[in-house]
């Protein structure tokens, strides 16, 4: 996993992952950005697709094969980073 791009003062990521249960998957990404010299501030889950599907979520079938694949290879797939910068000026990359 890439660290953040050079002058950004933090970022958020969109990940999937797979566990026994939610807060599991959660302690898992947690987990993860730690060992890549990341410090997670608040890590949220949004259930699993059976879940999200009841909630009446609409999934787009790019979101459902990244989901799958966190599950298959028990994995934390870090799917977006948007980064963030102090100087509102510099646009974001």
């Amino acid at each position: 996993m890439t660290a953040c791009p050079e002058g950004a003062t933090g970022a958020a990521l969109v990940c999937y992952a797979s566990g026994v249960d939610e807060a599991e998957a959660v302690r898992e990404t947690v987990a993860i950005l730690k060992q890549a010299d990341l410090a997670p501030l608040d890590v949220s889950g949004y259930g699993s697709l059976d879940d999200r599907l009841a909630e009446g979520h609409d999934i787009p079938a790019e979101e459902r094969k990244l989901m799958g694949r966190a599950l298959a290879e028990n994995s934390v797939i870090v799917a977006q980073m948007t980064p963030f910068y102090d100087d509102e000026k510099r646009p974001l990359q």
